[in-house]
């Protein structure tokens, strides 16, 4: 056996109480390092009788190796004799199974260079098993950590408790200065498995931050209450959130901003001063559209489609209201097409009334320049050819007439043109 004394347990307990990990892995590591040193020492790296057993009152370790007792001995690694069985234990018996100690006398020095090797990695494995379970427990859910550094590649480090999580560029807020040694929260997104220390994203920029916050701050959500149906959000601007209450009498709106707006100005305070619209879900299209595109005011709303693969609906506003129902960008239309799910088109009430126009001359030109059918085609070649019948007798009956029909036709024109003019002198 090998004396350890009790500095072994000593530090078991102080890697318990600094890292969370138990006495039991760095016992565990010490008895696998002394089998695994044993295994080498002997050059038989495939034996599987092979056991250290740790003595805690005595503060001794030592190595054994389990044989079989039997009459005749035919391998010694594994058998023993009933006479030698005896010396150890008296009440033995044949197929009986005995520990024998095989610990080498010089094995203190080996055995301690081997377990340093496996107590380092067995405790580095538990660590980081023990980063994996916790952080994987908190998946989708906020935690405060403290802002460390920004690195080369612009992702922001936070020390979230046992480990540094990396906050990268797209997940930050924008415009944000994130200033080493303040405390943020952030929403854990991701935990990877990686060969070292487990890797934990976290972000700030991710919608489910503003979820979990009214979670927090709003207790009708929290009791189920109040239900939040949708969000969207663009991170640092502008956020939109639908809410429904499954309680008549509770206004799922005023819930969320609070007395006097107590909870939604610690919200936006935590969001760094974001906007927060807060509509109503409704079932009903034509009003969840409405409500999705405040502050602006609706005057109709038409559904163009509505089926799974496309939800459209055209949306006519006032003209001073064009700008506000659109928002800065478009973020507005944006964050409500997010919100509902419906592809919006808008359009002032001057612009729909110049399509409505524009779309009847249109019908009218259309109707101008249709093909005619075929009975209208034959009453158009009837009426052509009676018209070149009708031209071809004039312009034989006027190649009839001599010059006397013509000079006698020219006298009573003029004869007529005098008793005009005589009458017109009566008169």
């Amino acid at each position: 056996m090998i004396k350890i004394g009790t500095a072994l347990f000593e530090a078991a307990e102080q890697l318990e109480k600094e890292k969370g990990i138990g006495k039991d892995v760095l016992i565990d590591s010490l008895c696998d390092a002394l089998c695994a040193a044993y295994k080498k020492h002997i050059r038989d790296k495939e034996a599987e009788n092979i056991e250290a057993i740790l003595d805690e009152e005595t503060g001794e370790i030592g190595v054994f190796r389990t044989k079989v007792v039997v009459d005749n001995v035919e391998d010694e690694n594994t058998q023993i004799s009933l006479a030698d069985a005896q010396e150890i234990d008296e009440d033995v018996e044949l197929e009986d199974e005995v520990k024998i100690e095989v610990t080498p006398e010089d094995f203190g020095r080996i055995a301690a260079q081997s377990a340093k090797q496996v107590i380092t990695q067995r405790i580095r494995e538990a660590e980081r098993k023990l980063i994996l379970d916790e952080f994987l427990s908190k998946k989708g859910t906020l935690i405060t950590g403290i802002i460390q550094r920004k690195d080369e590649r612009g992702n922001v480090i936070v020390n979230i408790g046992k480990t540094d999580a990396v906050m990268p560029y797209k997940e930050q807020l924008p415009r944000e200065f994130y200033k080493p040694g303040n405390r943020i929260r952030v929403f854990v997104l991701n935990v990877k498995e990686t060969q070292r220390t487990p890797q934990v994203i976290v972000s700030q920029a991710h919608s489910e931050i503003v979820r979990e916050l009214f979670e927090l701050e709003v207790p009708e959500i929290e009791d189920g209450i109040v239900e939040i149906k949708s969000i969207a959000r663009e991170a640092g601007f502008r956020t939109k959130l639908a809410v429904w209450s499954n309680d008549p009498s509770v206004d799922s709106v005023g819930a969320c901003i609070g007395p006097r707006g107590s909870r939604i100005q610690t919200i936006v305070g935590e969001l760094k001063n974001e906007k927060i619209d807060i509509v109503r879900y409704s079932e009903d299209p034509v009003e969840y559209i409405v409500n999705a595109l405040s502050p602006a005011r609706i005057l109709s709303v038409d559904i163009l489609s509505d089926t799974e693969e496309a939800k459209e609906a055209f949306v006519i506003v006032p003209d001073d209201q064009l700008s506000l129902a659109i928002g800065r960008e478009g973020q507005n239309v944006r964050l409500a097409h997010r919100l509902c799910g419906w592809k919006i088109d808008i359009k002032s009430e001057s612009q729909a009334r110049e399509m409505e126009d524009k779309r009847e001359q249109e019908i009218l030109a259309q109707m101008t320049d249709e093909p005619q059918t075929e009975q209208e085609e034959e009453i158009e070649d009837a009426i052509d050819e009676i018209k070149e019948e009708i031209e071809e007798e004039m312009s034989q009956t006027d190649s009839d007439l001599d010059d006397e029909d013509i000079k006698e036709a020219y006298a009573i024109s003029e004869e007529a043109d005098d008793e005009t003019q005589e009458e017109e002198v009566q008169y």
